[in-house]
């Protein structure tokens, strides 16, 4: 079997490793990858970049691809399944349509509410002014965000109406977001612990992936400016039994319901940010409709079955008594970025003395590529070093101590990366 990854992250080198382990896979192609991919076996970089949908399908069509993956949101949102799916090709994502649900934040809010799934308060606004009554009326703190696609840099947890104005300008008026943020929602500000539930569906089954906990936040204590995600654990200790339960009754299944009752065809991964209170009380803060990154490298590293496969059996509508397969040990992954991001930063900086890789340690790339067979960073994330251990204590210091190895001029991490699930462990 052929497969074709559409992406450039950390999430598609992990996506293109499990799937070229597979005994099923012949060859796996990564459009446009990275560094990483091209480093790996039986992968290779295609240069055709991730939302040129038309390129994308009439290369498949040409290799006679059995299989595509899509990895970043912004083909999904574009209708890559929709163009595969009419040349009769396989593609594991959700139709144009069904990725409203991560391509407006309107959308999905009026799907929750329609479908009596917890989330949080909210209002949508396209006029700064009634915007700014409206946070007034509710008080701080308050969260914003762009409606459309902002690459991760479209939400503003404001802690003053100084804060909250200043957001809603930067979306409404200066429209530094372009069309993403011609119109925002603002929402109540919630409160409790954030986890990641990922799940892969074929439209009626839904087969939960581990649970899994990132850090959103730049600095330290999850201080700093949002990004991308500088690092990842999994499992997530807040998502017991119980919990777990209620997100698959309580979200999962009537989502994929209200998709299948507005006609909408999703097969794909499902990406549910919950808040979890201490209570166990659950609200959905997004939806995604792909794996997360950087949750989807400490993921993959515990995954055993086989992710070709049923991604393939998801696209054929097989996914009924299918289970997955898991590495007991805990893993994490720490996020290399560069200084700066995510604001102002360098790239085209070598890196040198990456670690090999091992059974229990993968450094996944991001930002990277390769100029001359010398290694140069290309982005601000650019690594991502994921390990595995007894407990996430144990893997965090693999990380930390594999990151010591690795020279790299504008290097920058957080140190603390697992330290909820640390502490749990130590109590």
């Amino acid at each position: 079997m052929k497969v074709l990854i559409v992406g450039s992250g950390g999430r598609e080198h992990a996506l293109s490793w499990k799937v070229s382990k597979s005994a099923m896979v012949s060859k796996v192609f990564v459009a446009p990858g990275n560094g990483g991919t091209e480093l790996e076996d039986q992968v290779t970089n295609i240069d055709i970049q991730a939302n040129n949908i038309e390129a994308l399908a009439n290369f498949a069509t040409k290799e006679s691809i059995d299989l595509t993956i899509v990895g970043p949101e912004e083909p999904l949102v574009r209708g890559i399944n929709n163009r595969f799916n009419e040349l009769g090709l396989n593609c594991f994502g959700p139709t144009k349509e069904a990725a409203q649900l991560e391509g407006s934040k309107e959308f999905m809010k009026e799907f929750l509410k329609k479908n009596k799934i917890a989330t949080a308060d909210y209002s949508t606004f396209t006029n700064s002014e009634e915007a700014l009554r409206y946070v007034k009326e509710k008080g701080c703190p308050i969260v914003i965000k762009a409606d459309g696609l902002a690459a991760g840099k479209g939400v503003t947890i404001a802690n003053s109406i100084e804060e909250a104005k200043d957001a809603i300008n930067l979306a409404l008026e200066s429209e530094i977001f372009g069309k993403a943020g011609k119109k925002i929602v603002i929402e109540e500000f919630l409160t409790g612990e954030e986890a990641s539930f990922i799940v892969m569906t074929d439209g009626i089954n839904a087969i939960p992936f581990p649970t899994s906990q990132d850090h959103k936040a730049r600095d330290e204590m999850d201080t700093g400016p949002n990004t991308g995600g500088m690092g990842a654990y999994s499992p997530a200790p807040i998502v017991d039994e119980i919990v777990h339960d209620k997100i698959m009754k309580e979200v999962i299944h009537p989502t994929l319901k209200g998709l299948k009752d507005e006609g909408y065809k999703y097969i794909g991964f499902l990406y549910a940010g919950m808040m979890i209170d201490k209570d166990k009380n659950i609200k959905v803060l997004e939806f995604n409709c792909r794996f997360g990154d950087p949750e989807t490298q400490p993921i993959m590293m515990r995954l055993k079955s086989d992710l070709a496969e049923l991604c393939y059996k998801a696209c054929k509508g097989k996914l009924k008594n299918q289970e997955i397969e898991l590495e007991n040990r805990k893993s994490l992954g720490v996020v290399i970025a560069a200084k700066g991001y995510p604001h102002e930063y360098e790239k085209e900086k070598e890196i040198t003395n990456i670690p090999i890789e091992k059974s229990d340690l993968k450094v996944f790339h991001a930002g990277t590529k390769l100029v001359n067979g010398d290694l140069i960073s290309n982005g601000g994330r650019v690594l991502c070093v994921t390990t595995l251990g007894s407990s996430v204590q144990s893997a965090q210091k693999k990380a930390y101590n594999a990151i010591q190895d690795i020279s790299y001029d504008d290097i920058f991490y957080r140190k603390d990366i697992g330290y909820r699930a640390i502490k749990r462990e130590v109590e």
